[in-house]
């Protein structure tokens, strides 16, 4: 598109046309109106993302991995949803991972001009040794991005599954991939600062693919983390009122059973629901394939049992 004004992202808002004219609380009052958009044209997109969220997970399945690839805000929108997974959901860092354009230096200043070449971001997926198992996410607000264009194209080449997210309508139709994620949220309030609307509403459907996708793979129970890393006190305490809530210990033997599952929360609850040791209830877990509800609580099969 060579004439970028006809994009959603860079047209101008009539309803904030005058915000410079505007008292703090007038400009505060139009910034909310404006907000307010955002989850209801996320929620529009519900079929399309969970179509997205079908597909990580069944690459997720085959051994595959999640590439998020965006340039400037819809860069490190990437990076810090896949730099969340690890602590969360006990997940690799290698499971989801966040490129931007520009590199570590661009997640704390711009680099200008990173997003202009399309053979960098084909060349990123390829120092990760991007596989057709794995799962390629675009990132770009305008949806135009070279950086961006280019790793899909090159994921495409490979056959790994595409996604994209993008906030311009414009261009949904010219994107050459398995799903378009495009919730369509208006011009922003400062015309062209995508930081805005369009980050919050990326940062709204990445939550959700990457939440969805891992409670879909059994490291939710019921709506508890199960599967975090307890690496600080807070995730520590979080651990230990976890496993009271779902085994009714108190607090001191609720630390006394983790300490014996090596921190672990999940093989903790499998210990005591079947009252095994801990070698027992990891094989336990793999052999229901990370399934707390079947590993803790549910009928095992003749090779589950054998774990035992």
């Amino acid at each position: 598109m060579k004439d970028r004004s006809k994009l959603t992202t860079e047209k101008r808002n009539p309803r904030s046309a005058a915000i410079d004219t505007l008292d703090s609380l007038g400009i505060v009052d139009v910034i909310a109106a404006e907000d307010a958009l955002i989850a209801p044209a996320v929620a529009k997109q519900r079929r399309q993302i969970a179509a997205a969220v079908d597909i990580i997970v069944e690459r997720f399945s085959r051994g595959g991995r999640l590439f998020y690839v965006g340039a400037g805000t819809s860069g490190r929108l990437g990076v810090l949803d896949a730099s969340e997974c690890p602590p969360t959901y006990g997940v690799p860092r290698t499971l989801v991972q966040g490129i931007i354009a520009g590199g570590r230096r661009a997640l704390v200043r711009s680099v200008e001009g990173a997003e202009d070449d399309p053979a960098a971001g084909a060349a990123e997926l390829d120092k990760r040794r991007l596989r057709a198992d794995d799962v390629v996410c675009g990132i770009a607000a305008c949806g135009l991005t070279p950086f961006v264009r280019g790793a899909v194209t090159r994921a495409r080449k490979i056959g790994a599954a595409t996604l994209f997210v993008t906030c311009s309508p414009e261009v949904r139709d010219a994107l050459d991939t398995d799903v378009v994620i495009c919730p369509v949220v208006g011009p922003e309030v400062v015309t062209g600062s995508t930081r805005m609307k369009a980050g919050t509403a990326t940062k709204l459907v990445l939550n959700t693919l990457t939440t969805a996708a891992m409670i879909r793979i059994g490291k939710v129970h019921g709506h508890l983390m199960v599967d975090l890393r307890a690496g600080n006190a807070k995730l520590r305490d979080r651990s230990e009122r976890v496993l009271m809530e779902l085994t009714g210990l108190a607090r001191p033997a609720a630390r006394k059973l983790l300490a014996a599952a090596a921190g672990e929360l999940k093989p903790a609850i499998v210990m005591h629901a079947r009252g095994t040791d801990y070698p027992t209830a990891r094989k336990l877990l793999a052999a229901c394939k990370g399934s707390l509800r079947q590993a803790a609580w549910g009928p095992l099969s003749r090779p589950a049992r054998q774990q035992c």
